[in-house]
């Protein structure tokens, strides 16, 4: 069965490009424009790996990861934090909070996100 990523990501382009690369490599993708709808659709379906920017409107990324973290079960989806956010603290408090890994926008093509994700899946 084919594995099922959530896109928590605002800037509708960079989405749309993510989710057909995505799909392109078999994943069923699902996207969230925020941190409340991505919450919401994380509390009523399974996902097996939730792509999450960190600069969100109203609930931020941040905030996202640290309330997964207090779920329980939720606590378990393995988070790839994809963020234009790029300072050494923002990367660390992203990973400290549980992200397993954390690209920067900028530095990273739809194709490394995908290897990325498949590196983290097969874990």
């Amino acid at each position: 069965m084919a594995e099922k990523i959530l896109i928590i990501e605002d800037e509708p382009f960079l989405r749309r490009i993510v989710s057909d690369q995505l799909k392109e490599n078999g994943y069923l993708v699902e996207e969230a424009l925020d941190g409340e709808e991505g919450l919401k659709k994380i509390q009523e379906r399974k996902f097996d790996l939730i792509l999450l920017d960190l600069l969100l409107p109203g609930m931020d990324g941040f905030e996202v990861l640290d309330r997964l973290k207090k779920e329980g079960m939720l606590s378990k989806i393995p988070v790839l934090i994809l963020s234009n956010l790029g300072q050494k603290e923002e990367v660390e408090k992203g990973l400290a909070l549980g992200a397993k890994d954390y690209l920067i926008k900028a530095h990273v093509t739809p194709e490394e996100i995908v290897a990325k994700i498949k590196e983290i899946l097969k874990k």
